[in-house]
């Protein structure tokens, strides 16, 4: 195992920033592991937790989350509703990029306009605003159409960008990550506000930050290096915790959860989390693009939909492939998200004779075949879960033909612009702990000049969910918005426009004397570990 991390050694590319002359006494390295890479240094290329919570430690937002999940002040120290249909946030004056740039609003403007972009994957985020104004260099104001009373909470992901920066690195508009070999100065590099600094980067294999000794705030750990390795082999990742080659591993497999936990050394660290892992249809094409079914597409039909979903034996998956570390959902949103509705939580029956009736019902009464998209270095477990869905469907008379890929090559054609799924796996945090951001990422109509159904990767188009997303996103009463989103969460249930499957237990691992805050979003954040 030592001898791999010499070897990558040798691979380092220097970004060239300037680095503290000291360091505090109590400095330490972190080296840490995941099975998959970030797979772009710039913050608008996906709306992918991975990607953005490692971002999220070079670049800032106005307003963070604190340890537990509260809205707190980062680079806005103050922020109001001024008007129904206004927000006006004042900024933190003094901060400075890691170039020396000042920030000021001219900054925050330009970030809206590139985070606006057709080829930005964060749209969603900002489905409600109709304009980004400069008030003077230390304020702006958003105005939202019509009122949205969590506006904050919508931006706490959305990383500040250099205007200076990008406009000389011709970094202006994101590079668009559907498109695999499209990339920017931004793809390979980045330069934020935020604790840490970029300072190596090499793709797919090893990853340095290091800290940045002008950051405006202070850390509330000590790590002032952070190794990035992936290590795709889940065993040798788990090797290298165990033997102490690494610190910490942000995916561990669940076979290996009481190996890690009974070992002297090392520790688990388990949460609920968030997120829904779910699986989806092309619900768009009038055929299938991977199927034996020409001229028509089986998913269109709401039979088909259910069919799938009561041949698949969640229970199963839960107690034999995740080991227990996952609780069975009916619902699109997490116990925990605003507007979760336990009266609704209840899965239909797994019901495979039932499945076969459906399936002949619709016309298939010898199933048909079809594709099937899955990471598998994305999720807990994803490529075996998808194994395992593909015997259960073949038992109702369907064949599966699983691809599945790294996230970069799988995300690349399951979404925008390709969208290019018939059958695939997805998990989904609302980065507003709120029903609307899943409903208006996922079920909304694809509108993109609205920011709406930016990864409706299906296609689905619903009348009833898109008038609902409409009055949710405006309504402030709550009960009222309560049975917005409550019979928005029941059409997508009662059609089967999706399938979830559950939510994931947030399983890391580390060192024992290494001390990390975990998150029920699974963001992990350096400035809060401590290695002792």
């Amino acid at each position: 195992m030592r001898r791999i991390f010499s070897r990558l050694a040798a691979l380092f590319v220097v970004a060239g920033l300037a680095l503290p002359l000291a360091v505090p006494a109590s400095a330490a390295t972190l080296r840490w592991s995941n099975d998959g890479d970030v797979n772009s240094m710039d913050p608008y290329a996906r709306n992918e937790t991975f990607l953005l919570t490692f971002l999220l430690n070079i670049y800032e937002p106005l307003v963070r989350r604190s340890k537990d999940l509260k809205v707190e002040a980062a680079l806005a120290t103050e922020w109001a509703q001024t008007a129904p249909d206004t927000w006006r946030f004042k900024l933190r004056q003094g901060v400075k990029f890691q170039d020396g740039t000042p920030f000021t609003a001219d900054d925050v403007i330009f970030s809206y306009q590139r985070v606006r972009q057709p080829s930005s994957n964060m749209n969603s985020n900002f489905v409600t605003v109709k304009d980004l104004k400069k008030i003077d260099d230390f304020t702006v104001e958003f105005v939202t159409n019509g009122p949205d009373p969590i506006l904050p909470e919508e931006i706490t992901n959305w990383a500040i960008m250099s205007k200076a920066w990008c406009e000389k690195n011709n970094a202006a508009v994101p590079a668009d990550l559907g498109k695999v070999t499209e990339e920017s100065f931004a793809t390979r590099n980045a330069m934020g506000t935020g604790p840490y600094m970029l300072k190596e980067r090499v793709p797919d294999v090893r990853t340095v930050l290091v800290a940045n000794p002008t950051w405006w705030d202070k850390p509330v750990g000590n790590v002032t290096e952070a190794v990035f390795t992936r290590i795709a082999n889940p065993s040798t990742r788990v090797a290298a915790l165990l033997s102490g080659e690494i610190d910490f591993v942000y995916t561990v497999p669940p076979q290996d959860v009481d190996r890690i936990s009974t070992t002297q050394g090392t520790k688990i660290i388990k949460s609920p989390e968030l997120r829904t892992i779910f699986f989806g249809m092309d619900q768009l094409h009038d055929e299938l693009i991977d199927s034996n079914i020409k001229g028509k597409n089986p998913f269109k039909d709401e039979r088909v939909r259910e069919a799938f979903y009561r041949a698949i034996d969640e229970k199963a998956i839960v107690t034999k492939v995740m080991r227990g570390q996952a609780a069975e959902t009916a619902l699109m949103i997490a116990p925990g998200v605003n507007g979760f509705d336990k009266a609704l939580n209840e899965r239909p029956a797994y019901d495979p004779a039932k499945s076969k009736k459906l399936l002949a019902d619709a016309g298939y009464p010898n199933g048909f075949e079809t594709g099937m998209d899955c990471p598998n270095d994305r999720y807990v477990n994803d490529e075996a879960i998808c194994q395992a869905v593909v015997s259960m469907l073949a038992k109702v008379g369907v064949k599966v033909n699983l691809l599945a890929q790294t996230r970069l090559k799988f995300f690349g054609k399951i979404g925008a612009p390709n969208y290019g799924s018939s059958f695939y796996m997805l998990g989904w945090t609302p980065s507003t702990y709120d029903a609307h951001n899943m409903l208006a990422s996922l079920v909304a109509t694809r509108t993109p000049a609205a920011g709406l159904g930016d990864n409706n990767d299906g296609g689905i188009s619903n009348a009833q969910v898109d008038a609902d997303i409409k009055a949710i996103q405006v309504e402030t009463d709550a009960k009222k918005r309560q049975t917005l989103i409550s019979d928005a969460l029941g059409v997508i249930k009662n059609q089967y426009l999706y399938i979830p499957l559950h939510q994931q237990v947030v399983v890391w691992a580390a060192r024992s004397n290494v001390n990390v805050a975990q998150m029920a979003d699974n963001y992990f954040y350096l400035r809060f570990v401590t290695v002792k």
